[in-house]
């Protein structure tokens, strides 16, 4: 608890499920929430597929990646070009996001995204050998899944009451997982069942990208326009019918006034505040206003830390891993890597449902880091003291016992990173800016994420060489000084944002920096906007308010 009684963190969140109305849980709300949800399948499937499609024996014999053909520094390279290729087309998709996304509005942005993400794997898949190809294909495809990572968080953090932001978001993120482990199975079967002789052993898989794009396309035209997008523009009135229809309730229920009034409220503020029109303008706003500056810091702190914890290269490279730490066989290396995808699928699950609103964001992180950290070391001490592992040469019994509990601790690496930084990097990120630069802000962190991304997907391969890189060992050892860093970091400098409003999000990013991360929420509790004060103040007063911002706008409307 807080000062003068109000609730905390995952106190507010408690407060502000008790004030939530049950008729705003409804399928309106649930289709919206499924439909933009699914597209972090988009990355998700990306993921599984091109880490196991990369040591499919058809596509290394069609795209000659042997060192027969190439030296170990130029397939490495290759393989990272054929990998990373989508986090270089994502940059640019990211990039596109804030135009689309403020010009055409949520819904029409992810029409638009599905079909270029079509477009990119017809593309890809019809290479038939043609390395030039693939990657044009590849690119194509990150142009459009790039974009996800900024509309549906954007569109889930605007439509979800704010009990359950946290939840809602995360629907994306565990779709990630979903995605991940769907492509992980696909090419462990069609390893199995289809001849490494015919290229439709890596071509089967990859048409999962067309049917989650045309499943997401189609929804589209079910779900509602974002109410706050709607207000920005200027449609007061189909803002308050949306809302309206997400919520279930009539227009002058306290909830949805609430809502509206602090809607209209950041959006007047935001115009006063404004530095002009177009791009620079907001782009000025983000890096000149205190309180916006601190919310990209933060963002893109998230990012790097995140991304060079090394979690998400064991997603990319996983069957490479698995047979470093001694697992043998193609066959068995993908299965391995199939459970790997199961394990964080459920993660995700338990991070979303149980824990990213209930604990709070940063507990949830901080737990998340503590078993990355002790995954990341525990391997990087193996590797230190059996170096011979990767060569299989291993004839104690404690090693291989010891070989075992690393492949253990890859896993629980994958459920650290499921419970933490991948649940976060999304959430925050669509969380903390304010509305008339939501867009940009979220845009250019992803962009700032795809960039990290690709540098991580071209790095780690040359990382793992012996004589050239980090060495395993060494590889292991950077990540668990950065997942430590990621650690103090979290502490510091990350505030509690779970059962705060969006609009409430102002008073608290408007605090020193300083004790926005370590005091913020404390200090913040129950301020900033009508809906938190609903949940945490007089409810006398509060209707109060609202009767007051009623006629307010209504002499407004009587004097235009």
């Amino acid at each position: 608890m807080g000062g003068g009684g109000q609730p905390v963190g995952p106190g507010m969140w408690k407060a502000a499920l008790a004030e939530t109305p049950r008729e705003a849980f409804n399928w309106r709300l649930a289709l919206s929430v499924v439909c933009f949800g699914l597209m972090g399948a988009a990355r998700g499937l990306d993921e599984g597929l091109i880490g196991t499609t990369v040591s499919q024996n058809s596509f290394v014999s069609e795209y000659g990646l042997t060192t027969k053909h190439l030296s170990k520094a130029e397939l490495a390279s290759r393989i990272g070009n054929i990998t990373a290729m989508v986090q270089i087309g994502s940059v640019g998709g990211a990039l596109i996001a804030f135009i689309s996304c403020d010009k055409i509005g949520r819904l029409w942005a992810t029409r638009q995204l599905c079909v270029v993400w079509i477009i990119g794997v017809i593309i890809y898949i019809t290479s038939a050998g043609n390395y030039g190809q693939v990657l044009a294909g590849r690119f194509v495809m990150g142009l459009g899944i790039g974009q996800t990572t900024v509309v549906a968080p954007t569109y889930l953090a605007e439509v979800a009451p704010r009990s359950i932001r946290g939840l809602c978001i995360c629907i994306f993120s565990g779709n990630v997982y979903l995605g991940i482990m769907l492509g992980y199975f696909a090419n462990w079967g069609t390893s199995i069942h289809i001849s490494s002789s015919s290229s439709m052993q890596w071509i089967d898989p990859t048409t999962m990208h067309i049917i989650f794009a045309g499943i997401i396309l189609i929804m589209s035209f079910f779900a509602l326009e974002s109410p706050r997008w709607l207000a920005k523009i200027g449609k007061d009135e189909q803002a308050e019918i949306n809302l309206c229809k997400l919520r279930k309730l009539p227009a002058d229920h306290p909830y949805v006034r609430a809502e509206l009034i602090d809607v209209h409220d950041q959006i007047r503020r935001e115009e006063e505040a404004t530095m002009g029109a177009g791009f620079f303008g907001p782009l000025k706003e983000l890096f000149v206003l205190p309180r916006n500056r601190y919310a990209i810091i933060l963002g893109l702190a998230c990012q790097l830390l995140g991304q060079w914890s090394g979690a998400n290269s064991l997603t990319i490279y996983a069957p490479q891993f698995f047979a470093l730490l001694g697992t043998t066989g193609q066959s068995e290396a993908l299965f391995a890597t199939a459970i790997f995808g199961v394990v964080k699928l459920v993660s995700a699950l338990i991070c979303a449902f149980f824990l990213v609103d209930f604990i709070g964001r940063k507990r949830s992180l901080s737990t998340g880091i503590i078993i990355q950290l002790i995954s990341s070391l525990y391997i990087a001490i193996y590797l230190t003291a059996v170096p011979t592992i990767a060569s299989g040469q291993v004839s104690s019994t404690s090693a291989k016992h010891a070989g075992t509990g690393a492949i253990a601790m890859i896993y629980f690496s994958g459920v650290g990173w499921a419970l933490g930084w991948n649940s976060i990097q999304y959430l925050i990120g669509a969380e903390i800016f304010p509305l008339r630069v939501r867009s940009l802000g979220t845009s250019l962190v992803m962009c700032f994420h795809f960039v990290n991304q690709y540098g991580n997907s071209k790095a780690v391969p040359l990382m793992l060489l012996y004589g050239q890189g980090l060495s395993p060992k060494g590889t292991f050892w950077f990540f668990a000084a950065v997942t430590f860093l990621g650690l103090i970091f979290v502490w510091f400098f990350l505030p509690e944002t779970a059962g705060k409003s969006l609009e409430g999000m102002d008073e608290l990013f408007s605090l020193p920096w300083h004790v926005i991360g370590r005091k913020g929420a404390k200090l913040t509790a129950g301020k900033g906007s009508v809906a938190e004060a609903m949940s945490a103040g007089d409810p006398e007063k509060v209707a109060n308010m609202i009767e007051e911002e009623r006629v307010e706008n209504v002499e407004k409307n009587t004097a235009a």
